[in-house]
């Protein structure tokens, strides 16, 4: 009787142990499927300027609701690379209508791991239209080696360096270049 507790205890821990190492570390933090988007992105380092836009935005609530939500986050670096003083304008109370629609123009109404995102792109002929909860139309497509790439509104094409990440409300795929509409 012991040692069935003992293998069954030693057995929960590897499921415990595995389940956790499923999703890859982003920012050099853990990100766990059973919390929300905005559970785990609080935990990345390189996210912290997206979570202060969110926040800024009034899209907390949102993001931690039930979904579910493919998201396209933009890591620190994405953010810093656009011309300067964009982001201290976007995060004035005043301009929190454009602040709401580029974040939202990162989030699609699904929950869309990258191997549905890549069936998508090959059953279209090697591009695929994203409409976003923002009213953004942006274009997923895949480089040699399979990596996913997104061009925006105004032709930046960002590129997925961290693909699903699972969460309990939806999927993560971090990108490095911030997404924009159409001017």
């Amino acid at each position: 009787m012991l040692k069935s507790i003992r293998v069954l205890a030693l057995t929960a821990a590897v499921v415990a142990s595995t389940s956790a190492m499923a999703n890859p570390q982003v920012g050099g933090a853990a990100m766990y499927a059973t919390k929300n988007i905005i559970q785990n992105a609080i935990n990345s380092k390189d996210h912290t300027t997206l979570v202060t836009a969110v926040k800024a935005a009034g899209l907390v609530e949102t993001l931690q609701s039930k979904g579910p939500f493919t998201v396209f986050a933009p890591v620190n670096a994405a953010f810093d690379a656009l011309p300067a003083g964009t982001v201290e304008s976007l995060l004035k109370p005043e301009n929190k209508a454009q602040l709401v629609k580029i974040l939202t123009c990162h989030v699609v109404a699904a929950d869309a791991m990258s191997g549905a995102i890549k069936k998508m792109i090959k059953d279209d002929g090697g591009e695929h239209i994203i409409k976003t909860v923002g009213g953004c139309e942006f274009t997923a497509m895949y480089e040699k080696g399979g990596r996913i790439s997104i061009k925006d509104g105004q032709n930046t094409i960002a590129h997925v360096t961290i693909a699903d990440v699972d969460q309990s409300n939806g999927v993560i795929h971090v990108i490095d270049k911030v997404l924009l509409p159409k001017s």
